[in-house]
């Protein structure tokens, strides 16, 4: 780590910015990691893609198919190739995000120790799934203060609607009070985003992982993270990074050009959003990955592979949306 616990807050206002991608992690045909093709992936998020940073074994990621093993392999990876690709080209780190999310809270801070031992720069842990309607504040206040309790690293809170409710604002606000939270990936509203961003921007980075309000985020609010999808290499290649360049754009406060850069996407996003089976996220993701030359490979049980007739249209899709590769 980069920084004391004390210091977490302030690190991450300094370095936790920019676009920020989580993984998809490429299993071969026997369903084994490949750990080739995702060190290719790496390298190229980090060098052609230029990312900031990586939300790593996330729930793109399939984390709940994978040995606890595997989760801390795929963070090992991902550390250690950032450290290559910063050393050898004179770059800036890419900064690496481990998701630590479990059911049990002993993986959770097994995970953690992990990162923190390797060199991780941050740690995101999804709000806890809560059976019997016990969702109340003070039991996810206390999840996140023990956290806080046993481990020096930056945290990201994560909510999603998938573990049965959202945080509100005010809860939220008073975990951004604990020492070494830093972040919120918010899977929500805007206008919840927006509350939150008023209440307690000044102490951690609000983020939402949507693309498709990434700039109005950043010129309604201020937003300098964007933490954390799979558009950002999804949605570019080497050769057409339209993403950044918008985003530049408005970092720079070229708000109009940033809007026209932005709408350029829309093809793209529309291919992509409209060639999605129902039920198959990931195995789709994966399916475009190989058409950009990325490694998609296969996606382990209990999720469902594409039909020959469905990569076909995803092919399709693809070859008329305009992305250049």
């Amino acid at each position: 780590m980069q920084y004391k616990k004390a210091d977490a807050k302030a690190y991450a206002q300094e370095n936790l910015k920019g676009i920020w991608a989580a993984n998809l992690t490429p299993f071969d045909n026997d369903f084994k990691l490949d750990e080739g093709a995702y060190r290719a992936n790496l390298k190229h998020w980090m060098l052609d893609i230029k990312l900031s940073g990586l939300f790593i074994a996330g729930k793109q990621a399939e984390f709940y198919a994978m040995t606890l093993d595997e989760r801390k392999r795929i963070i090992d990876l991902a550390v250690e190739v950032s450290n290559e690709v910063g050393e050898r080209n004179g770059l800036g780190r890419c900064e690496i995000m481990s998701s630590c999310s479990d059911t049990n809270m002993d993986v959770v801070i097994e995970l953690a120790k992990h990162s923190e031992k390797v060199g991780a720069d941050y740690i995101v842990v999804h709000s806890p799934l809560l059976h019997f309607g016990a969702n109340t504040d003070d039991t996810i206040f206390e999840y996140y203060n023990y956290l806080c309790d046993h481990l020096d690293i930056g945290i990201a809170m994560w909510n999603h609607p998938d573990c049965g409710y959202i945080m509100s604002p005010e809860l939220c606000t008073r975990i951004a009070e604990l020492n070494n939270i830093v972040a919120i990936k918010y899977s929500t509203d805007r206008e919840r985003c927006k509350r939150l961003t008023e209440l307690a921007g000044h102490m951690i980075h609000v983020s939402n992982p949507s693309e498709d309000e990434w700039l109005d985020n950043m010129i309604e609010f201020g937003w300098k993270l964007y933490l954390c999808s799979t558009p950002p290499y999804l949605l570019q290649s080497k050769a057409d990074q339209r993403m950044n360049e918008y985003t530049a754009l408005a970092l720079a406060g070229e708000f109009d050009q940033a809007r026209v850069v932005r709408d350029s996407l829309n093809p793209v996003r529309e291919a992509f959003k409209n060639s999605k089976p129902h039920g198959k996220p990931q195995a789709h993701a994966k399916c475009w990955q190989d058409l950009l030359g990325q490694h998609g490979g296969l996606v382990r049980r209990p999720l469902l592979q594409l039909t020959e007739a469905e990569r076909e249209a995803v092919a399709v899709a693809f070859d008329s949306c305009g992305l250049k590769v």
